[in-house]
């Protein structure tokens, strides 16, 4: 029996969560090593498993990856969740591109001071109604299709619902002007692997918080 990924990140979502949810999407049981000290982090330095001195990495068929987006295209080819063909790769990148670019702006969100909340609040909710929900709402209207590719599910139906959810977590009437992404929403919600790790008690991570980032810093050694 193959080894079970493991993924060396903070016990919080950040870069890692999409690797999360793409792995339980795909059904594949996963280990987490949770880095809490800086010595952990100097350790994974001194032993040349991190290739540009950075996490997330995640251990896979005999390799140690770096680097989110090459983690995530690896897992997708693996499980089938990234097309039939070239074409069709290039519209999946294109798709999880766009919810990548809006994750980024909520992810950096609890961070930032509280006189800058309010106005990058406004940001995610502008951006997110004007620019990428109505693409993906003409997607799926285009389609006439369950899924973003016709009736594949892939991994930009994975990463289009986690930024929902994660959008939704700043502004929960968000998908009020977009029924199709509604259907979508509860349609995917409703596959299998997806309910399970929706479930309490799964590897999904709750937003990050105050600790989330103390650990970080403490373990990349910032002020």
């Amino acid at each position: 029996m193959a080894a079970k990924p493991k993924l060396y990140y903070f016990n919080g979502r950040g870069r890692m969560e999409p690797v999360r949810w793409l792995l339980a999407a795909a059904g594949v049981e996963f280990e987490e090593v949770f880095l809490e000290r800086r010595e952990q982090y100097e350790k994974l330095l001194k032993d040349g498993f991190l290739l540009f001195q950075q996490v997330p990495m995640v251990e896979i068929d005999g390799m140690r990856l770096v680097q989110t987006r090459a983690i995530l295209s690896y897992i997708a080819a693996k499980h089938n969740l990234y097309g039939k063909d070239l074409k069709e790769r290039a519209l999946i990148d294109m798709y999880v591109e766009g919810t990548t670019d809006l994750m980024t702006i909520i992810r950096v969100h609890f961070k930032l001071p509280a006189e800058e909340k309010e106005k990058n609040l406004n940001l995610i909710i502008e951006r997110a109604t004007k620019r990428y929900f109505p693409v993906y709402e003409k997607i799926l209207k285009d389609n006439g299709q369950h899924f973003l590719l016709g009736n594949q599910f892939t991994w930009a139906d994975v990463q289009l619902i986690e930024a929902i959810l994660m959008t939704e977590e700043k502004e929960p009437t968000i998908l009020s002007q977009f029924p199709l992404l509604q259907a979508f929403k509860a349609r995917i919600c409703d596959v299998p692997t997806i309910k399970k790790f929706l479930q309490p008690g799964s590897q999904r991570k709750p937003p990050p918080d105050e600790k989330f980032l103390a650990t970080a810093n403490r373990v990349f050694n910032r002020k």
